[in-house]
């Protein structure tokens, strides 16, 4: 049963890729309907204002994963460093990492310590064996509450006009595409705090999800303990990742390491998904 519950645990750092300060504040932050419209260029200069600010993050979260066969949970300790890098440490239980994944501005590295392996890839490589096209950039944003243009590492003044703007009812649309016409549409609320995330083909068969909850002040800023994330094809959810907040520290120090020991055999992404998908649970 052990050795199950280890096994089944340390898939939960490979699908953490798939999906590729102290306690909670207990000051909740609700989100504001829309008054007056703004200007686009006023909309989008107060979205980049209001936005999560760091310089470093140090955070804490239970994330909970579910595939179309299984729901695992674990522990997570994610540290960045804004524009750099940021890892994530897969701590199941008794404190023992089983789990490290890192991103950088060109690769990904995964060391996995139950199985004495780690891999090692730029983006580039790993287009064909994940169905989505990764950007460093673009996923520090959705971990830190932000805004983004696919494919690009910030949004400029002169970038504005890439984003079509409704204000309409109590929330505010902005969307964009990307060079692949993946549709990218954000709703923020009256005060620009952005509350979801969703992007899709020209044909709606293939959605991802990225919804923002339970905001609360840290360091005086809004932040989201709460983040669902919903993979749905054809109708049909075939992913979910829950990411629930304990911890958030913005500007402390943070140590980057990451160390491949020598006995450790190094083996392609498209390698541990395919194990992935192979393996069964007794």
């Amino acid at each position: 049963m052990m050795k199950k519950t280890v096994r089944n645990l340390s898939y939960a750092g490979i699908l953490l890729l798939l999906l590729l300060s102290g306690c909670k504040s207990s000051q909740k932050v609700g989100t504001v309907g829309l008054g007056t419209a703004k200007a686009h260029k006023e909309f989008f200069d107060s979205m980049k204002e209001q936005a999560f600010q760091y310089t470093t993050l140090s955070a804490r979260m239970n994330a909970e994963i579910t595939t179309t066969d299984k729901t695992l949970s674990s522990r997570v300790d994610m540290k960045m460093v804004k524009d750099s890098a940021f890892q994530l440490s897969v701590v199941p239980m008794l404190g023992i990492e089983l789990f490290r994944i890192e991103f950088t501005l060109d690769s990904v590295k995964v060391l996995d310590r139950l199985n004495k392996r780690y891999v090692a890839e730029g983006y580039e490589g790993m287009k064909g064996s994940l169905p989505v096209d990764f950007n460093y950039y673009n996923l520090q944003a959705l971990f830190t509450n932000r805004i983004f243009l696919p494919g690009e590492q910030d949004i400029t003044p002169e970038k504005y006009n890439r984003f079509k703007l409704s204000q309409e009812g109590v929330k505010a649309i902005a969307k964009t595409q990307d060079v692949m016409d993946l549709l990218y549409t954000f709703l923020a609320d009256g005060e620009e705090k952005l509350l979801s995330l969703h992007v899709t083909d020209k044909d709606e068969r293939y959605n991802l999800y990225w919804d923002y909850q339970d905001f609360r002040l840290v360091e005086k800023q809004p932040f989201p303990m709460l983040m669902d994330v919903r993979i749905v094809a054809n109708n049909k959810q075939t992913g979910k990742a829950t990411f629930s907040f304990s911890r958030v520290e913005p500007d402390v120090p943070v140590n980057l390491s990451f160390s491949i020991p020598s006995k450790y055999k190094r083996v392609t992404f498209a390698q541990i998904v395919k194990s992935l998908r192979n393996s069964k649970t007794d």
